[in-house]
């Protein structure tokens, strides 16, 4: 695997989680990270530490992606204190998990905001700012693919995120940066709150027979945005386990 030594790289959301688990992995590989996140200025502190206490550089800058200001800010500082950006991570995301007919408009504007809107702003910036030869990657989720009951509000407003990053791998495939989008199944976050019955069913159907971790995620993107993936984009990578 390439080192990423001298490149710098923006993950969203990598307080914790996922994200978390990406800008470590991108932090040991040799890469400056901005550690982004909304509301745990703490535990992304705690992210930021680990990296410089491995040897690498990194800092954090609160923002969110459903707000513009806040993109343009997230990329102004990243490149005034750590450089011209290499790598653009979009993790962030937001879910509201009900019946299609239960769901509210009040539901519908914060899940698209984040990951509808936020996929746009984040990926226009990124399509701007990103150094000639970049990587960007856009998280999407397997059930735009593998529908779950409940799951539609969020499935929906991933798949934007999706058609926007195919679109830009297209638009921009000339200046040799890749785009791509990597979409995992179940994970076992914090923030995965599932009845355990629920779990053991998944389980079951996954052919790897386990649920994912953050770090078998934060590996495949260590790829995507290495050397080593260069012909490789407008791709979604189902990262799930092989669950069908």
């Amino acid at each position: 695997m390439s080192s990423l030594t001298g490149k710098v790289a923006i993950v969203t959301a990598s307080s914790r989680g996922i994200g978390r688990s990406i800008a470590l992995r991108l932090g040991k590989d040799g890469a400056a990270v901005a550690v982004n996140y909304v509301a745990s200025p703490e535990k992304a502190e705690v992210v930021v530490q680990e990296i410089i206490a491995s040897g690498g550089r990194a800092i954090a800058i609160q923002g969110s992606v459903a707000n513009k200001a806040d993109v343009t800010r997230l990329f102004d500082e990243t490149e005034q204190k750590l450089g011209a950006i290499d790598i653009v991570v979009n993790v962030a995301g937001a879910a509201a998990y009900k019946l299609h007919t239960d769901v509210t408009d009040e539901d519908f504007d914060k899940v698209f905001a984040v990951n509808a809107r936020g996929a746009m702003y984040m990926l226009q910036a990124a399509a701007n700012r990103v150094k000639d030869g970049g990587r960007i990657v856009q998280f999407s989720t397997g059930a735009t693919m593998l529908p779950i009951l409940t799951g539609g509000l969020y499935a929906a407003s991933k798949a934007a995120g999706e058609r926007f990053a195919f679109a830009l791998a297209k638009e921009i495939g000339h200046r040799q940066v890749t785009v791509n989008v990597v979409s995992p199944g179940v994970t076992d976050t914090d923030g995965l709150i599932m009845p355990k019955e629920a779990l053991d069913h998944l389980i079951g159907q996954t052919p790897l027979g386990r649920l994912g971790q953050p770090q078998d995620i934060a590996d495949v993107v260590a790829f995507l945005v290495g050397d080593d993936a260069h012909w490789m984009t407008g791709q979604n990578l189902q990262v799930n386990g092989g669950i069908l």
